[in-house]
């Protein structure tokens, strides 16, 4: 058995929709971040960078959503291919969600609503707004002439993204710019699978 510690933010998301996704039986555990639990010593001998998700299987503790939906894929043997092209396509876009999507987005999230008191950093808010900005019309076209990320094919790649896009509410973005990005969101929000993914981050 598998146990999954996670949490109801983009990160701890793709975890869970990827369970459900794959079917894979494990434990849930959500983590309180605003309590710190993400801190206690136990938890960080587990995932030395204090975040979430961690997956831990069969022993091993595995850290970083990413290196997790690897794992896991490969494991059930869907939704990640064994070799060749396909895989690295799918590699290729489930970095690039990785290395540039969460953390412009996160930033943009962070000055928008979590800053603090005082006066709002227009600085930030316009280089990270460009920058999101930017990464979505990345996104609009790759998705204005393929089905999913790395092709016909749904993948990791897009589970891993899929949380991030769909705080576009958040982030203050008009989706009228991006109408193949609203209707890949929409499609991967129906899935049975992303609706219970999504309810279980939430501890339903």
């Amino acid at each position: 058995m598998m146990t999954l510690y996670t949490a109801n933010t983009p990160n701890g998301q793709k975890i869970t929709i990827a369970m459900e996704e794959l079917e894979l039986m494990h434990e849930l555990r959500l983590l309180d971040l605003n309590a710190g639990e993400q801190h206690q010593p136990d938890y960080v001998a587990m995932s030395p960078n204090h975040k979430i998700p961690l997956l831990v299987d069969d022993g091993q503790a595995i850290f970083e959503s990413g290196a997790i939906l690897v794992h896991l894929a490969d494991q059930a043997g869907r939704l990640l291919p064994k070799e060749g092209a396909a895989r690295s396509a799918v590699l290729q876009w489930l970095f690039l969600q990785m290395a540039s999507v969460g953390p412009m987005l996160g930033q943009l999230w962070w000055f928008r609503h979590a800053a603090g008191a005082g006066p709002r950093n227009e600085q930030a808010l316009e280089r990270y707004g460009r920058e999101v900005r930017r990464l979505y019309g990345v996104f609009e076209l790759r998705l204005a002439a393929s089905a999913c990320l790395a092709g016909s094919d749904y993948s990791i790649a897009d589970i891993a993204t899929y949380p991030w896009l769909a705080s576009h509410h958040e982030l203050g973005l008009d989706m009228a710019e991006f109408p193949a990005v609203a209707a890949w969101l929409a499609r991967i929000a129906a899935r049975p699978a992303t609706v219970r993914g999504m309810a279980r981050a939430k501890g339903e």
